[in-house]
């Protein structure tokens, strides 16, 4: 069985997290610095978190309303098919959730 997590938990994790550095986020959501980098980038292009400095050189990151709607579709998603409900089509999990982040 593959335990490896999709982008799509990655990016819920990341998101759970509301507010944090990037070090606490690496840990929290239990990733290499390059892949934080990588979805650092994407999430802020996307409007999902936005970059705030606490003091110089720390930098936090917060979930934007943006963000809390991607999440609440994430967990809504997984919640569904957790229970065994069937979307109108058949996507495999990791395809359905992209599409829903992609918007």
């Amino acid at each position: 069985m593959n335990n490896r997590r999709t982008n799509i938990e990655v990016i819920a994790d990341t998101l759970r997290l509301g507010e944090a550095s990037k070090t606490e986020i690496m840990y929290s959501a239990n990733m290499s610095y390059g892949q934080l980098q990588r979805y650092l980038d994407s999430l802020t292009r996307g409007g999902f978190i936005e970059r705030g400095e606490l003091s110089n050189p720390v930098k936090r990151y917060k979930v934007t309303e943006k963000g809390l709607e991607l999440l609440k579709k994430i967990d809504s998603i997984s919640q569904m098919l957790a229970q065994g409900g069937e979307p109108r089509k058949s996507y495999p999990r990791k395809a359905l959730l992209s599409r829903m982040v992609r918007g």
